[in-house]
């Protein structure tokens, strides 16, 4: 049993920068594959980013590729998701999930969520 938790949402001007945290409580494997979804009002949940937790391999969406960063501290249990250059289009409900199938950027796949925090970028 996994539990994540979000943090770092908030409300910023295009432009600006978030950096949004998943701290885990539980054992997450090497094979993990831990991704960043986000969801915005009457559309679907989408792949932002995601990372391979034992190698580090990254992966991106094209939309945010260049300016949101992925990482994760094993020691801390944690991923992280640096946004910058924020555009009003990024506006949504982030997640952090976790595939212990490894690669995979629908959400079906993923086993366990966050409960998401809100990330709003003012135009």
């Amino acid at each position: 049993q996994v539990d994540l938790v979000e943090s770092g949402g908030g409300l910023v001007q295009t432009g600006g920068s978030l950096r949004l945290s998943c701290a885990a409580s539980g054992r997450i494997y090497s094979s993990t594959f831990m991704g960043w979804f986000r969801q915005a009002p009457g559309e679907e949940r989408e792949f932002v980013a995601g990372i391979r937790w034992g190698v580090g391999n990254t992966y991106y969406a094209d939309s945010v590729k260049g300016r949101f960063t992925i990482s994760r501290v094993s020691a801390e249990n944690t991923v992280y998701l640096q946004m910058d250059s924020l555009k009003p289009e990024d506006t949504a409900v982030y997640y952090c999930a976790g595939n212990r199938g490894g690669y995979s950027t629908t959400y079906a796949s993923y086993n366990f969520w966050g409960q998401g925090t809100q990330v709003t970028v003012s135009s």
